[in-house]
């Protein structure tokens, strides 16, 4: 029970903590934990697993537009 106690004490102080750098700042708001906004990741192309799969699935599959086809139906 000491435990727990001490481990939800030392969270309210990292959470007090955070808030005050908050308070403080000039954004007003908590840094972004998203890959994608992070300078470095953009530098070497990378986005998060979200937007990487959207896009995947923006992209068209050559192989279902010519099952979708005509002349694939044509021939079979």
């Amino acid at each position: 029970m000491k435990t727990l106690l001490i481990g939800f004490l030392l969270l309210f102080i990292a959470m007090i903590l955070l808030g005050i750098g908050v308070f403080f700042s000039k954004k007003k708001e908590f840094p972004s934990g998203h890959i994608g906004d992070s300078e470095a990741m953009k530098e070497r192309n990378i986005g998060c697993a979200t937007s990487q799969d959207a896009e995947m699935r923006a992209k068209k599959n050559p192989l279902e537009e010519l099952l979708k086809s005509d002349e694939y139906n044509y021939l079979h």
